[in-house]
């Protein structure tokens, strides 16, 4: 039901009240728009802040501020995961390794050294939430939209991985949200998009996608986030983010008492045959809390929201004690962290001693073949051609800069990186003239860089015809490759910077 068909008296200023305390809005730009701050004056839980929020260290803590001048009590929430989706590091590419790379390296000292880092920035930041560590299982390596962002396709290992991530995370005074409650790694379909089905019984959610949530729980994760999937064996109507069923496995079965968020609410997998406001209701009907809005939300639309919210109310599908409750969630959430100076609002740098890693030590999370190794040994330190392979990256992850091409930009000075932009580079995209890649000089060798190669059968179909046509090809998969990692020579596990600059010195070896 829309705003517009709202015909009930308005809701007292105390129910109102705890509406509000339920929404977390995005907006558009890197001030806060006169609009919002009111909402907050007025009672706001709180706003998500996304990549297009972000200009600099020193603007983004003047938002923070103001975001908490207008509201001491708001939760201020950010997708920062350390790896392939980052949001403090959209401009550049993130410098830490990402899940895979951690589960992988399988160090949980590392892992926990890693999330306190990522802890430390957000908090010189002034976010209060972070919506991660991703703890879902990448059972199915064709998923779209986990992958890298997961630890691991084992429980017990993505387990003690999220437990070590929550642990460092929250040391530093930032909530975690473990996510995404009960588990989208066995998916091939992106939920941003469509509604994935996931259909296995409570007893496989219990021994395998519930481990990882269980270890977060018990680790302390002061929330969790909530998937657009739907579970027939469970609920055959109602997605996860939506259904009492689901929902009350991760109450009693787990028995968490923190805030449950919602996954953004204008995904496809959760509005897009009902729209947001109705799907706010059944959401916060079926037990969750916290209701991410979007990315790019205005004051007519969460005045719909409410009003719907109101609406429900006032029909008796809502009660006042599950508002107050979820408000009440909310608001035990949101104490502010401590007061840091805008001044020390620096981002991290790429040294082990600030980013908890190395791109060396990295390396170690990568699978190489013996033909890759050759081809290192052959052609690494000198010139060859390179494929860029450009696919749509998931709406997650964005157009953050990614891998080699990262690492190069943002270090143009480093004798790696500068070695690496010299060379003659072909892109490869959905549609494009494969003759170019072929046109490149016959004489050097090949380096094809993408990601998740093996689920694109353009990318396929050109890997293919190079093989066929040349020698001296070598196949980088910065993505999650296919297990026989047939269009994977060099599997990385992940393409944030730091793993790009792993690449480089991976590359740069040579005999």
């Amino acid at each position: 039901m829309s705003g517009a068909s709202v015909t009930t008296a308005p809701a007292d200023a105390e129910l109102r009240r705890s509406i509000a305390a339920t929404l977390l809005p995005g907006f558009v730009g890197t001030t806060l728009p006169a609009w919002l701050e009111a909402r907050l004056r007025a009672g706001l839980g709180g706003i998500c802040l996304f990549g297009q929020n972000i200009a600099s260290p020193e603007q983004l803590r003047a938002l923070t501020d103001a975001i908490r001048a207008a509201n001491p009590d708001a939760v201020i929430a950010i997708d920062e995961e350390g790896g392939d989706v980052t949001r403090l590091h959209y401009a550049t590419g993130s410098p830490f390794p990402g899940n895979a790379v951690l589960g992988r390296l399988d160090d949980t000292a590392l892992t926990e050294r890693v999330g306190r880092r990522v802890g430390e920035e957000l908090r010189r930041a002034g976010v209060t939430l972070d919506f991660a560590p991703d703890v879902d299982i990448n059972s199915n390596p064709d998923n779209p939209v986990i992958g890298v962002r997961s630890f691991g396709a084992s429980p017990e290992l993505v387990a003690r991985h999220a437990a070590a991530w929550t642990r460092g995370l929250q040391s530093t005074g930032i909530a975690a949200a473990a996510k995404h409650f009960p588990g989208h790694g066995d998916t091939a379909a992106d939920s941003h998009l469509e509604l994935p089905v996931v259909d296995v019984p409570a007893e496989v959610l219990r021994e395998r996608e519930l481990v990882p949530f269980r270890a977060a729980v018990e680790a302390g994760a002061r929330a969790v986030m909530t998937s657009h999937i739907l579970l027939p064996q469970l609920d055959p109507e109602l997605p996860a983010t939506m259904s009492p069923a689901i929902l009350g496995m991760l109450r009693d079965d787990l028995g968490f008492d923190g805030v449950i968020v919602t996954d953004a609410l204008d995904m496809h997998g959760a509005s897009g045959e009902r729209g947001i406001p109705e799907a706010a209701v059944l959401a916060l009907a079926a037990g969750c809390d916290l209701l991410c809005i979007g990315t790019e939300n205005t004051d007519a639309q969460l005045q719909s929201i409410e009003d719907a919210i109101a609406h429900a109310v006032a029909t008796s599908r809502l009660t006042p004690a599950r508002l107050a409750d979820a408000a009440h969630r909310v608001h035990a959430l949101s104490a502010p962290v401590g007061s840091a100076p805008v001044e020390s609002a620096q981002t991290a740098r790429d040294t082990p001693e600030d980013c908890a890693v190395s791109a060396d030590s990295t390396v170690g999370g990568f699978d190489v073949s013996e033909a890759g190794r050759a081809w290192v040994r052959a052609h690494g330190g000198r010139t060859y051609s390179v494929v860029r392979v450009e696919t749509v990256a998931n709406i997650a992850v964005g157009v953050a800069p990614w891998g080699p091409f990262a690492a190069a930009q943002a270090d143009p000075g480093d004798p790696a990186a500068a070695a690496f932009a010299a060379n003659p580079v072909a892109v490869l995209t959905e549609g494009a003239d494969r003759d170019s890649v072929l046109a490149l000089d016959p004489a050097l060798p090949v380096l094809v860089v993408g990601k998740d190669l093996h689920r694109h059968a353009f990318a396929r179909a050109a890997i293919d015809r190079l093989r066929a046509e040349r020698e001296n090809v070598v196949v980088v998969d910065m993505g999650w490759p296919a297990p026989d990692r047939a269009y994977a020579d060099i599997a990385t596990f992940g393409a944030s910077r730091l793993v790009g600059r792993a690449l480089l010195e991976l590359l740069g070896r040579g005999s």
